[in-house]
């Protein structure tokens, strides 16, 4: 089908061709058995992918045991963990999408309740099993905010032995047959936290300045990419502001997609906030798109690809953040999990009858002609 909106056009990132721009953003389901994913991940994926998106991310998978957010985090800091991945990833792609999987490191917001029991330190409302709280690290020794486990300090032995851990999560990755990856680096885990100045108090190599602070994330960018293949798209996932006074600045992440994109990453995923609280959270207005100028900002002036994500809720709405040049992808989560179809609802809206190809045959084919017949009744369906 040859489309007439930007969201439905093909684009090609390095060896990757997306069929169209819309991803699903990586959504943690606390639902993994000692890091492995089930039955649940891979139902929860596999509407994702009948339903038309073009590029979608496994949740964040933890490198190391303690980089797991909750007891029901997937991980990918085994081989162990590799075959069920590899399931979700062939059925992926064998629906047309693109398979990808981001992976991270908690830090400070690691050993933490699953958010149904109240998203704070683990404690004895969220343990199943004889499921115990473990050593929480951070690159400075301060809690999240009061009522918080303090973490230790990580040492420079512990720092390599991360960065080690990136690279064998990564090469699992390519065994589990993946197309991307993306290293997180928002939301206040690890990697963010090394970035900021508000969680970053250290006076060694990795702290101090801004050059000391973005090193470890270059240092795991530059590790990563030796070992992923030269064909496949390398994201980062940044929080583009922290949106909290003596913070990160946009100013200052686009100086760091500048450097990332020197060392081979492809796409700056342009999120916000989570230093100082769960997920998103941040003091900064909230409505529809309201990440978005991130992105755009970032693309312009760093002069990179981006993915705008952040409340994008309509058809009209993602076409005309591409149409601006805004961003080169848009991401929707939360809308996926309400809509799985959204995608293919989209193509609908703005392709026209055009789409009905674009679903799967065992159900477009039977939609399209009850569309018909009940145009013919003047009804909508």
């Amino acid at each position: 089908m040859t489309s007439r909106s930007r969201l439905f056009s093909p684009i090609d990132l390095r060896g990757v061709r997306l069929r169209n721009r819309i991803v699903i953003s990586p959504m943690c389901q606390y639902s993994a058995e000692a890091g492995m994913a089930g039955d649940w991940h891979f139902a929860n994926l596999a509407r994702f992918a009948m339903g038309g998106a073009g590029l979608i991310f496994i949740e964040a998978a933890a490198v190391l045991p303690e980089g797991r957010i909750t007891h029901g985090d997937v991980g990918l800091w085994t081989d162990e963990q590799i075959a069920p991945l590899a399931r979700i990833a062939t059925f992926l792609e064998a629906q047309g999408a693109v398979p990808a999987i981001q992976l991270g490191h908690a830090g400070r917001k690691a050993s933490m309740q699953r958010p149904w029991f109240g998203n704070g330190p683990l404690d004895d409302a969220d343990r199943r099993r004889g499921d115990l709280p473990w050593r929480i690290v951070a690159p400075s020794g301060e809690p999240v905010g009061p009522g918080w486990l303090v973490p230790a300090e990580m040492t420079l032995d512990e720092i390599a032995a991360l960065k080690a851990a990136f690279v064998a999560a990564t090469r699992r990755a390519i065994a589990a047959g993946f197309k991307i990856v993306e290293l997180h680096g928002a939301h206040g885990y690890l990697m963010h936290e090394f970035l900021s100045p508000l969680s970053n108090r250290r006076s060694d190599a990795y702290g101090g300045d801004a050059a000391g602070r973005r090193r470890l994330l270059l240092e795991t960018v530059e590790a990563v990419r030796a070992v992923w293949p030269a064909e496949r798209p390398l994201f980062v996932r940044l929080s583009a502001i922290d949106g909290i006074e003596g913070g990160i600045r946009i100013e200052d992440t686009v100086e760091l997609a500048k450097l990332l994109k020197q060392r081979g990453v492809d796409v700056v995923d342009c999120s916000s906030g989570g230093l100082a609280g769960s997920a998103t959270a941040a003091n900064i207005p909230r409505g529809p798109g309201f990440q978005v100028p991130y992105a755009e900002r970032v693309r312009r002036e760093a002069g990179i690809m981006t993915q705008a994500v952040g409340l994008i809720l309509e058809p009209e709405q993602a076409e005309a953040v591409l149409a601006a040049d805004q961003a080169d992808l848009v991401a929707i989560a939360r809308e996926a999990l309400y809509n799985p179809n959204w995608p293919l609802h989209a193509a609908l809206v703005l392709e026209g009858e055009a789409a009905w190809p674009l679903w799967p045959q065992q159900s477009g084919w039977w939609l399209e002609r009850r569309a018909k017949g009940l145009a013919v009744m003047g009804r909508k369906g």
